[in-house]
């Protein structure tokens, strides 16, 4: 049995509404284990013997649209990925307020050319660095609720889906997947 966390976007922050308790039955009830939610914001932990991080996020993703009526990607990490994030922050060592520091997760690592021209849009004090399939954000002179460089910047500019967290719930996560 694998870990996992699957992580909603845009649930419960907008229009999209979703109670946690029906997140929990949904991934209980396609036949994975030990379900937890973080959170009112569309974190869930789970084990499962599918070992296809993919096709875990596509089930989710379907009942979620055949149950509720509700269309949300779905990205979903094992617990050795979300491990492996949460002790590969480059800016921990520097800023030690959680609300300054954010990860964007992707659904897909992006195309080369797409980072290396992924820029901070003026006047912004943002430090970010893109590894594989995640985004490290740092805000040194305020939280995330007040720049232009938000997920959906990134998902226009990267071309791909993503889902961003603060570093505090990056770090729960990172422990609720670990069991």
């Amino acid at each position: 049995m694998t870990r996992y966390v699957a992580l909603l976007r845009g649930v419960n922050v907008g229009t999209t509404r979703l109670a946690m308790a029906d997140l929990r039955r949904i991934v209980t009830d396609l036949g994975h284990e030990d379900v937890a939610t973080y959170l009112q914001s569309g974190n869930v932990a789970f084990g499962s013997t599918v070992r296809d991080a993919e096709k875990l996020a596509a089930g989710i993703e379907r009942a979620l649209a055949d149950e509720l009526g509700l269309t949300v990607p779905v990205l979903v990490r094992s617990g050795r990925e979300l491990a492996a994030v949460a002790g590969g922050n480059p800016y921990a060592e520097v800023e030690d307020d959680p609300k300054l520091l954010l990860v964007a997760f992707l659904a897909a690592p992006p195309a080369k050319a797409t980072v290396d021209a992924l820029a901070v849009p003026g006047g912004e004090n943002v430090s970010f660095t893109v590894t594989g399939r995640e985004v490290f954000l740092h805000f040194p002179d305020g939280g995330y609720g007040r720049t232009k460089f938000t997920n959906a910047y990134l998902e226009k500019k990267l071309g791909v889906v993503a889902t961003t967290r603060n570093w505090k719930s990056v770090r729960a996560l990172a422990e609720l997947a670990a069991g």
